[in-house]
């Protein structure tokens, strides 16, 4: 019987659901199952009080693990699929999620094994992704697909939903002024497709070729109009993250000071720079299609955006 590993973190429980409806449908195919949720010795709080979430930027973007709870499975299990489902937290994989990806147990389990990554997030990944790539690669493993779940409201809507439910833990109601934040429940049901497909990939041996499992199921779509932004924001990221280390720890009163300093800075950037950032590339699409087409596939890859096999894999 083939074995498939599902890791994951969960704060707010959206990616514990996006995982209930991929491993349903990997176990309804017979398939064994076996699910880890992440836990740190310092347990992250939800919902985030303001300077807690503030204070761990800098270690999120330069991927500090923090100590992990020892896992429940043995890292000599053998498995033919490891899935890994995370959360974005400042442009970056969640620190519980890089804290296995880096730890001894996680390097063992993950090192010459087919991974698949599985992100829900607000709208911004593609740079989150690529540390996920280069900590897999650092691992050993082979990243065969990625699938990205994000939030399809307006980038405008989701910058007031996505914190009012991070700290408060008010998600919203359809009936309520703004829509329910995150991912909606319609695209975490038909999230089942990813595991069917997978289940059927791994029934036929196709994890061992190494070519992706998940094309033509629209697993991700990027909007291009982000990307610039994703690129710019990132680097503020590093600046900003490499001063607020050098201060000191997490819960230090001067770091305290500057990151509420910080957290203007940032509102700031957040509602001028990207605003003009995708009113630049809109008008200069014309000249920058070739190039963002380019972006587009490489961000994409490996599972891409077609969806010609989506009948054969929908549940209803």
């Amino acid at each position: 019987m083939k074995k498939v590993l599902v890791v994951y973190y969960s704060q707010t429980g959206q990616i514990t659901s996006v995982v209930d409806s991929i491993c349903e449908a990997i176990q309804s195919e017979g398939i064994s199952v076996s699910r880890e949720c992440l836990r740190t010795e310092q347990a992250y709080p939800f919902p985030w009080p303001f300077f807690r979430f503030l204070d761990v930027f800098p270690e999120s973007v330069y991927l500090d693990p923090p100590a992990l709870m020892p896992l429940s499975v043995s890292p000599d299990d053998d498995y033919d699929l490891v899935v890994l489902a995370y959360q974005v937290w400042y442009l970056s994989p969640s620190l519980p999620m890089t804290a296995f990806i880096k730890s001894a147990a996680g390097q063992k389990i993950l090192e010459g094994r087919p991974v698949v990554t599985v992100i829900a997030c607000r709208n911004m990944w593609l740079m989150a992704q690529e540390k996920m790539k280069k900590m897999l690669n650092d691992a050993g493993a082979r990243l065969l697909d990625n699938v990205a779940l994000v939030d399809s409201q307006s980038a405008l809507v989701t910058f007031l939903t996505t914190p009012r439910w991070l700290l408060t833990g008010n998600k919203g109601t359809q009936g309520g002024v703004l829509p329910p934040a995150g991912v909606a429940e319609s695209d975490v049901a038909s999230a089942a497709r990813f595991g069917s497909a997978l289940a059927s990939a791994l029934e036929n041996d196709l994890e061992k070729i190494g070519e992706p499992l998940l094309t033509g199921l629209e697993a991700v779509k990027v909007d291009t109009r982000l990307i610039a932004s994703e690129k710019i924001g990132h680097r503020s990221f590093l600046i900003w993250g490499k001063l607020l280390r050098a201060i000191g720890p997490q819960g230090a009163p001067l770091r305290q000071f500057v990151l509420a300093i910080y957290a203007v800075f940032l509102v700031c950037m957040i509602i001028t720079v990207v605003p003009i950032t995708m009113a630049l590339k809109f008008l200069l699409k014309p000249l920058l299609k070739k190039g963002l087409e380019r972006e587009r596939e490489y961000f994409e890859a490996p599972s891409g955006s077609s969806n010609n096999r989506m009948k054969d894999f929908l549940h209803e």
